[in-house]
């Protein structure tokens, strides 16, 4: 199994976490609870895997480039 074939539905499936993660805490604050202190930490490790994989798709074709290749998807 080659990385382009797991980068991306991770970056996906991880970007989808994220986002309810950050939208659960808005709805919190929203309806008046105030969530525990450890739960603002909760978005940080998916926003460190979006931060990787998003790194990585950007400079895949940089490299692919450079090796005079073309990427095989």
């Amino acid at each position: 199994m080659t990385w382009n074939t797991w980068i991306r539905p991770l970056h996906r499936w991880t970007s989808i976490v994220f986002v309810a993660v950050v939208a659960a805490i808005f709805i919190a604050l929203g309806i008046g609870r105030q969530p525990a202190e450890w739960l603002y930490f909760l978005p940080l490790f998916p926003l460190a895997v979006l931060a990787l994989t998003g790194l990585y798709m950007f400079v895949l074709p940089y490299v692919v480039k450079a090796r005079g290749g073309r990427e095989s998807e």
